[in-house]
């Protein structure tokens, strides 16, 4: 089975996030999507990213529950910190052997992607899916288009630290997280210190 791996923080997961995730497993080029929350940095932790682990599977569980194909890892929980993708991947292959797995990531990402830990055995071992962002062009070298795919998903510019910005200026961020995700955020007062989430 080809199984595709969005990770990310999802602090807090919001629409762009599920817009690629509904891309990606319709388009067929994975069998199944797994959305990968991984731990936040200790050493990153500020007053925005004070929100628990559980908190955040959560809010992703409800962006991947209505997607055929589509589920929440909470995988990176049980590594070793820190963990690096090789590592993630590796281990996701030992457990899962007879599947195959596609990491998925974000141009801007894939620019700099000769710097991530071990990028040259990712590239050897595993397939990448490439999705477009704003200002980032897509070069994707002959001898790697065998292994690296260009997804002509929608460029969605929005990003978790925006939405935690207008949450804690109590600023509505209402259309950019889905509508269960921000009744819950709103219901456990996630991201607003206490001040009133406004229209």
């Amino acid at each position: 089975m080809r199984i595709g791996i969005f990770g990310g923080s999802f602090n807090p997961i919001h629409s762009g996030h599920a817009i690629i995730a509904h891309h990606i497993i319709t388009s067929g080029v994975v069998d199944r999507l797994w959305l990968m929350v991984s731990p936040v940095n200790p050493l990153k932790v500020d007053k925005e990213q004070q929100v628990k682990d559980t908190d955040r599977l959560r809010m992703v569980e409800m962006v991947s529950r209505p997607m055929e194909g589509v589920e929440t890892s909470a995988f990176e929980f049980t590594m070793p910190k820190p963990s690096y993708t090789i590592d993630t991947l590796n281990a996701l292959q030992e457990k899962f052997p007879d599947d195959e797995f596609y990491l998925v990531i974000g141009a801007d990402n894939w620019v700099v992607f000769d710097r991530w830990r071990n990028s040259e055995e990712i590239l050897a071992k595993y397939h990448l899916l490439v999705y477009p962002r704003l200002g980032y062009d897509v070069v994707i070298p002959e001898e790697l288009r065998d292994r690296v795919t260009l997804v002509d998903a929608p460029i969605i510019e929005l990003s978790s630290t925006v939405v935690r910005e207008r949450l804690a200026k109590g600023l509505s961020v209402r259309y950019y997280v889905p509508d269960e995700v921000l009744g819950y955020i709103e219901r456990n007062h996630l991201y607003t210190y206490g001040e009133t989430v406004t229209e």
